[in-house]
């Protein structure tokens, strides 16, 4: 049975070879494997999810096409799943060509190359495990009632107001976006957190982020548009 392909997936033929008679070269099917490699630093999964998010927020802005970056985060996450099927029809779907059946190096139609660093794809062998408490709280957003509590300044886009906001170190910075939705009454938004220029994923903890005390967290708000259907 073929795999269901997420909404807004094509399943197209292959083309090996583009538009000016340029062939591509070989294409090779997914291997069905994880990646093993090793941190220069030991990471926690927090601080891995974090990395995997500033790449994936910056990705469309590198060369190449949004759809296949698109595609290929689509695809990453199904091998983090291990669901490998999946991964190779939403592959084939975007016309990715895998010359050596990783994602870490592959090429749209058009012939342009894209490569996903290693940590998008899995963890190093020497990931720092969590407590299951601790990882539960991490998943869930909600954080843990765990830590020492501290005081994040944070600097809203929409005003470029300063506003503090109290939280605790084994709080999960999705579980302090929630805090702050509350505190300031900020409504339907997206938020992302910036700590010297880096972008800081909602898995990680505060405690994990090595915020100075009373340094600037930019927070950059964008307004979440309901789109209502419409019958054709």
């Amino acid at each position: 049975m073929q795999p269901v392909l997420p909404h807004g997936f094509m399943r197209t033929n292959f083309k090996y070879i583009i538009g000016g008679g340029l062939s591509i070269g070989k294409n090779v099917p997914l291997r069905h494997e994880k990646l093993r490699w090793k941190s220069d630093m030991p990471l926690t999964e927090g601080q891995v999810r974090s990395k995997r998010d500033e790449f994936w927020d910056t990705a469309p802005a590198f060369e190449g096409r949004r759809e296949i970056w698109d595609a290929l985060k689509a695809a990453a996450g199904a091998i983090e799943n291990q669901d490998y099927d999946m991964a190779q029809a939403i592959v084939d779907s975007a016309n990715i060509t895998l010359p050596n059946g990783s994602l870490t190096d592959c090429y749209d139609e058009l012939g342009t190359r894209y490569q996903l660093p290693v940590y998008c794809l899995s963890f190093p062998l020497n990931v720092i495990q969590h407590s299951p408490d601790k990882d539960s709280g991490n998943d869930s957003g909600e954080g843990s009632v765990g830590g020492e509590e501290v005081t994040l300044k944070i600097r809203l886009s929409t005003t470029s107001k300063d506003v503090k906001l109290p939280v605790r170190t084994m709080d999960s910075i999705a579980s302090a976006k929630k805090k702050l939705l509350v505190q300031e009454n900020l409504g339907e938004c997206r938020q992302r957190w910036y700590y010297g220029g880096k972008l800081l994923g909602d898995r990680l903890l505060v405690g994990e982020c090595s915020i100075t005390p009373g340094y600037v967290i930019q927070n950059i708000i964008t307004e979440l548009q309901i789109i209502t259907p419409v019958d054709s």
